[in-house]
């Protein structure tokens, strides 16, 4: 492990885990708040009891942060719910970094509403009518009227990246919906807003207050939703690193994906 690393570790990027060891190793992971509020650092924690020497810093910031982190070569494992964008792997390249994926688990981008929403189920237009702005009362689609307050993930998620593309045609976001910096926030505000509505991975679809609805017919489990996609981990080639292998390969284990499981992902294995 390089001495940058360490640094970055020592100065607070750590999420849940202790950094008390000096000797300790530290795996530093960045990118996709979807991955790495929940799944990555419980993962991380159930490693870390098997090898109580090797250390984690987790900052979950959006997956083009961690696209960005292995292209700078600050972090050993970068967390992305999308694809590489092709101007980043050209820049990858043009660094002489050559972006590998593997992928840990599946996701649904669920569509949640307020309890309290009539709405029991919606079509993929209909949601790329909500988050354009097409649509901006809940009248027309449920007879209870009510202005539509849309939350979205920031700018820098993969979600973000990957709801507008598959939910929206690649059109834009309706210029009154509101950014929020994670699955968490998104959840929290729809179920304080009767009249609010957003997107969360499966991780945060039980959050109390809000409901999902099924898109056509199915829900975010089901492998035929129109709003399922992978979930990777991002390094530079095959990991040299003995204990960063290690660590991709606990993810891929049955122990790594019984936890996938438990955070409500869909394990790939």
């Amino acid at each position: 492990m390089n001495q940058k690393l360490k640094f970055l570790s020592s100065i607070g990027l750590a999420t849940g885990l202790a950094l008390s060891s000096a000797v300790a190793d530290t795996i530093v992971i960045k990118g996709s708040d979807t991955l790495g509020a929940k799944m990555v650092p419980q993962i991380a924690e159930a490693f870390k009891a098997q090898n109580p020497s090797i250390d984690f810093a987790i900052a979950a910031e959006g997956s083009s942060t961690g696209v960005a982190a292995i292209i700078d070569g600050t972090a050993e494992i970068g967390m992305s719910s999308r694809d590489v964008k092709d101007s980043e792997m050209a820049k990858a390249e043009a660094n002489g970094v050559h972006i590998m994926k593997t992928t840990v688990a599946l996701d649904g981008i669920g569509v949640i509403v307020n309890e309290s929403n009539p709405i029991t189920e919606i079509s993929l237009d209909q949601v790329e009518a909500i988050f354009t702005g097409d649509v901006s009362d809940w009248a027309s689609m449920t007879g209870k009227p009510g202005q539509i307050s849309c939350y979205t993930r920031n700018t820098s998620s993969g979600t973000y990246a990957v709801f507008k593309q598959l939910a929206m045609d690649g059109r834009e976001y309706a210029v009154n919906s509101q950014k929020m910096a994670g699955n968490e926030q998104i959840a929290s505000e729809v179920a304080n807003n009767p009249n609010g509505v957003g997107y969360v991975g499966l991780a945060y679809i039980d959050t109390p207050g809000v409901k999902v609805v099924p898109v056509n017919g199915m829900a975010p489990d089901n492998p035929k939703y129109p709003l399922a996609r992978p979930l990777y981990y991002l390094t530079n080639g095959f990991p040299t690193d003995a204990d960063v292998a290690k660590f991709i390969n606990f993810t891929l284990s049955l122990a790594g994906q019984q936890i996938v499981k438990k955070v409500d992902f869909i394990p790939v294995k």
